[in-house]
């Protein structure tokens, strides 16, 4: 709980193309975990707002798929369509590339920054760069594609600059009484994580084949006390894809559902119950209706 009164508070998206850090930055930002992370790209497939109250500000930050044309079924350009609605909703953005790597991918999200609202260029994974004489030339050459109100290098991973980076969003925030509640971490409901926790699980443990095709839905979740029951259908594409995600003898499915209950007993504070299954729904990442209702904005 801040002792200050809030007397700045605003929205700060966060947008790159996929898996340069984006929900790890985000979750070591408002030290908690809320949004998904796996090595795989296109991970997070929804707007997150995470929430810090921190001295005399509130920062929303709001995290976003990562932007691609690669593959446009109707899942991705969903996806993207939460890209570009954050940008024409906030009040800074924060455009994270990685350390050492600048491509047509994140050309592509430059092309989208707004002109007329300032923009931090996040440099992430510094850590991972050998040779530190090259970071000062690669840093100029990307401050040269867009004028950015500065520019800090962090690795959201280890923590490292995440103050420095706090401190230049706060120039930016406009004179606001707080939009959250100060103990708030972020908008979603428990439901909503707990389905995102089990599809992270699910991303970890599959092989290159599988995660794409893959959502969850919470078929029933109840409270009793601190204990939570959740019932829960891990939906694909593909019949040969349930059988990957159920594993020999249901082992994998069974891995999947332990890591994600101790994950959400981390988060909620209290036991869980859950019990998964797995559905296959054929064609629902192309079909508007049905991503509607598995809540894709």
């Amino acid at each position: 709980m801040s002792e200050n009164i809030v007397n700045h508070a605003g929205f700060i998206a966060i947008v790159g193309r996929p898996n340069v850090g984006k929900s790890t930055l985000l979750n070591h930002l408002i030290g908690q975990k809320i949004s998904i992370t796996s090595r795989k790209a296109q991970t997070t497939r929804h707007r997150i707002h995470g929430i810090l109250t921190e001295g005399d500000a509130q920062y929303v930050f709001v995290d976003t798929p990562g932007f691609q044309k690669k593959h446009l079924n109707a899942l991705n350009q969903t996806m993207n369509r939460a890209v570009t609605q954050a940008l024409a909703d906030v009040d800074v953005v924060l455009f994270v590339i990685e350390a050492g790597r600048f491509d047509s991918r994140d050309k592509m999200v430059v092309e989208l920054l707004p002109k007329n609202r300032p923009v931090v260029l996040v440099v992430n994974k510094v850590d991972a760069v050998e040779d530190k004489a090259k970071l000062l030339p690669f840093l100029q050459e990307v401050s040269a594609a867009f004028g950015f109100a500065a520019v800090v290098p962090v690795s959201a991973e280890k923590g490292t600059q995440l103050q420095e980076l706090l401190g230049e969003i706060r120039k930016h925030l406009p004179e606001n009484p707080p939009i959250f509640e100060e103990d708030d971490i972020t908008d979603r409901s428990e439901r909503f994580l707990a389905a995102e926790m089990i599809r992270e699980k699910v991303f970890r443990q599959s092989g290159e084949e599988v995660p794409y095709g893959v959502t969850v839905e919470i078929e029933k979740f109840e409270t009793e006390g601190s204990l939570r029951r959740i019932f829960a259908a891990i939906i694909v594409d593909k019949e040969s894809q349930k059988a990957i995600i159920i594993g020999k003898g249901g082992e994998k499915l069974k891995r999947i559902g332990t890591d994600a209950r101790k994950e959400m007993e981390r988060l909620f504070d209290g036991k869980v119950y859950l019990q998964l299954w797995v559905k296959v729904k054929s064609g629902w990442a192309d079909d508007e209706r049905a991503l509607k209702s598995l809540g894709y904005e």
